[in-house]
This record gives C-alpha cells, sequence and structure tokens, in this order.
C-alpha cells in the first residue's frame, strides 16, 4: 500500500514538473495544488471536502466568496478586501478544477480581449 501512494505521490510530482515554467504565476501554482486534491482524503484536505460535495456546492461557496470581496470593497477595508479577494481567487480556481477548465484556457482569453473596449467586447458577444 506504502509504494502505490509513493508512486502516485511521485506521478503527481513528475506531473507538476512537466508543467512548471520559470513564468508561471502564482495562480497557475495554486491550481496545480487544488487540482492535485481530486480524490484526496476530504478528513485531512479543505480542498478535497470541497470537491466531494460536488460542483454545486463549489460554486456556491464561490458565491459566498464574491458576497464578502464585494462587502469589504464597499466598505473600503483593504486589507479585508485582500483576504477576501484571495478566498474568492482560491475558490475560482477550485471550481475550474472541478470543471477541468484549465488557467490557461482563461488567460487565451483575456489575452484575445487585451486592448479591446469593453464596450466593443460585449457586443460580439450578442453575434
Amino acid at each position: 500500500m506504502a509504494k502505490k501512494k509513493k508512486a502516485k505521490k511521485k506521478a503527481q510530482n513528475n506531473k507538476r514538473q512537466d508543467l512548471v515554467t520559470i513564468d508561471e504565476h502564482v495562480l497557475d501554482r495554486l491550481y496545480l495544488v487544488i487540482d492535485s486534491r481530486k480524490g484526496a482524503d476530504p478528513d485531512t484536505s479543505y480542498t478535497a471536502r470541497l470537491f466531494s460535495r460536488g460542483r454545486a456546492q463549489i460554486a456556491k461557496k464561490l458565491g459566498e466568496e464574491a458576497v464578502e470581496a464585494l462587502i469589504e470593497g464597499i466598505k473600503g477595508d483593504r486589507p479585508k478586501l485582500v483576504a477576501e479577494s484571495a478566498d474568492l481567487l482560491y475558490h475560482l480556481l477550485t471550481l475550474w478544477a472541478a470543471t477541468n477548465v484549465k488557467p490557461k484556457a482563461v488567460w487565451t482569453e483575456l489575452a484575445r480581449r487585451e486592448g479591446l473596449s469593453g464596450i466593443a467586447e460585449k457586443a460580439s458577444r450578442k453575434r
């Protein structure tokens, strides 16, 4: 049994090393950690617990964190907004992992929109 765990951990580490680049962003690294928690023990990992509860619960938690960030933004409490923003991003990445959305797909979409006016970009979606 211990050999299987070691082999699985080694495979995960090799997978991570294959994906890591010098330009990797903290969000890319966090996504890899979150994704690696799929199938982990929900008693020892909060992320695994989220995955075990399903996509709808992850989305609900994301919504809660968005509201908390919104409240702190309205209040103007910068330190609390920073903390809630980190929570929001973590839960967003967890939802991406649950739905197999890779960060690179989102980065590509953001790059596609770069330089476009928000009004023009939104109008292009209606076509």
